[in-house]
């Protein structure tokens, strides 16, 4: 009788166990309350949470206050639920000019001057291919201007291209050298998309948050043909450059970061990082109906407020492993928060075992989640589970020619081996359904499915604690392509 009762109790104990978390959440996630949040952190009152605007500070302040309340403990010694980020603001040039290979290039038209002071002067220049650190053996560049060609091998994406334009500044002025020319021909994203996202103020991270700004001027010049660069490899000469009106500042940014300890004695040295960004484009072209602020509904207030439910509910029911919450800033500047994170991690990334991240850009089905990397790791059962017992399917990314999963904070912590799906919105295709509201003044609180809402914030909840209290680390499927950094990072 005894062994049957043993038996019993093994097969449904995990059910009343999930019951009870189903019935927890439910509890916890107040309707009011969250919505509450959610109509803040989309208002007006906020201008869109530019991360180079004053209101972002004030989101900041809200979610710290929050995590705080609810009982979400600081990382930092010093008490602070910051984590601060020296930021670089740049703003296009009155006017721009570029002068070499017999050819003279006008900013806005075939050139974009991405950064740098004014400058009116010739310099010599040379020609280094990708601009890698190999590109740079044998080769005199102090004072001269570095031409090569944009992103690297095989990485052309949008991240990509970003990522490795600030390396490549860091490296060209390492050397001594004057100025950095990337010749454009990725074939990702059409020159005319560049120039309508680029020629605007861009921020990037300061990498001389001390000194004086002593950046280099760092320049797109259209080749998409690639007539350029065939040109390039058989002479260097000399470049002019005419640039006036160049604005730069320094800006203190705000990663938001708490954590609720664990209950398990060995598990709680990890953590579950639960993360989403708070930012958004702020203020900008009116559209039709003259409004020109850019709420972020969508993109990504309903994923801060998961923060915020997370939050609260875990710091009544901790499970085994710790939850680390993370709130970046500058997502859409280029995952700069993330990115500085990564690199300056307040926990070692080595005890971050999972990334649960959230962010969005709509929906188009309201009875599904849509998981960006689902697939990908040992715990996409359980994340499948989680969305279910609140009436969801999840399912994998539908699009991936719009290539989400590296546009979005998790790819930083992916790229250092961190197992990192994105929880998103239910979308079946980025349709006009999904386009209609995407970095549009349309993406506002008054137009979205708070009942979906409401299921999408408790389903991200039970999602995070099955995987928190999983005994066995998440782990990337065989053969995926960050399963080797998860093993430099883990020691497996």
């Amino acid at each position: 009788m005894q062994k049957q009762l043993t038996w019993l109790l093994c097969l449904f104990l995990p059910v009343y166990q999930s019951l009870g978390q189903k019935a927890a959440i439910e509890e916890s996630v107040d309707s009011l309350e969250a919505v509450s949040h959610f109509t803040f952190l989309a208002s007006d009152e906020l201008k869109g949470r530019d991360a180079a605007r004053m209101e972002i500070d004030i989101a900041a302040r809200y979610i710290k206050e929050q995590f705080r309340r609810f009982g979400a403990k600081p990382v930092d010694e010093d008490g602070s639920y910051y984590q601060f980020i020296p930021f670089r603001q740049s703003a296009p040039p009155t006017q721009g000019t570029v002068s070499f290979a017999e050819k003279t290039f006008n900013h806005g038209d075939d050139l974009l001057v991405l950064d740098g002071p004014d400058i009116d002067q010739e310099l010599d220049m040379v020609y280094l291919g990708f601009g890698l650190e190999e590109d740079y053996a044998e080769k005199e560049v102090e004072g001269k201007v570095v031409m090569v060609k944009v992103g690297a091998p095989n990485r052309f994406n949008p991240t990509d291209l970003f990522a490795m334009g600030r390396e490549k500044i860091r490296l060209a002025k390492s050397k001594g050298a004057a100025g950095l020319v990337e010749l454009y021909n990725a074939p990702t994203t059409p020159w005319g998309l560049v120039v309508n996202f680029l020629n605007r103020p861009q921020m990037t991270l300061d990498e001389n948050p001390d000194e004086e700004d002593a950046s280099l001027p760092y320049l797109w010049v259209k080749d998409t043909g690639g007539e350029l660069v065939k040109k390039m490899e058989k002479i260097d000469g000399q470049i002019h450059l005419s640039i006036k009106g160049k604005v730069n500042r320094k800006i203190q940014g705000r990663n938001v970061v708490a954590y609720i300890p664990g209950t398990d004695q060995e598990l709680s040295t990890t953590y579950v990082m639960l993360s989403a960004h708070y930012d958004h484009l702020g203020v900008g072209r009116p559209n039709a109906e003259g409004d020109s602020i850019y709420n972020g509904a969508r993109d990504n207030a309903v994923g801060t407020v998961a923060l915020i439910n997370a939050a609260k509910y875990f710091a009544q029911h901790p499970p085994k492993r710790s939850i680390l919450l993370c709130a970046w800033t500058a997502e859409e500047k280029g995952l700069l928060g993330s990115a500085f994170f990564s690199k300056n991690p307040m926990v070692p990334l080595k005890d971050i075992i999972f990334n649960l991240n959230i962010d969005n850009a709509g929906y188009n089905d309201t009875s599904i989640v849509t998981v960006i990397g689902l697939g990908r790791t040992s715990v996409d059962p359980l994340i499948e589970e989680a969305v279910a017992e609140f009436g969801l399917k999840a399912i994998p990314d539908p699009a991936p020619e719009q290539g989400l999963y590296d546009r979005s904070d998790n790819v930083n912590f992916a790229r250092e081996g961190i197992p990192a799906p994105t929880f998103s919105l239910g979308f079946t295709a980025f349709d006009e359904k999904v386009a209609r509201h995407y970095h549009q003044p349309s993406d506002r609180y008054d137009n979205f499915d708070l009942a979906y809402a409401l299921l999408y914030w408790k389903s991200y909840l039970l999602s995070a604690e099955k995987i928190a209290n999983e005994t066995d680390q998440p782990m990337w499927k065989e053969g995926d392509k960050y399963e080797e950094a998860a093993k430099n990072l883990y020691g497996f």
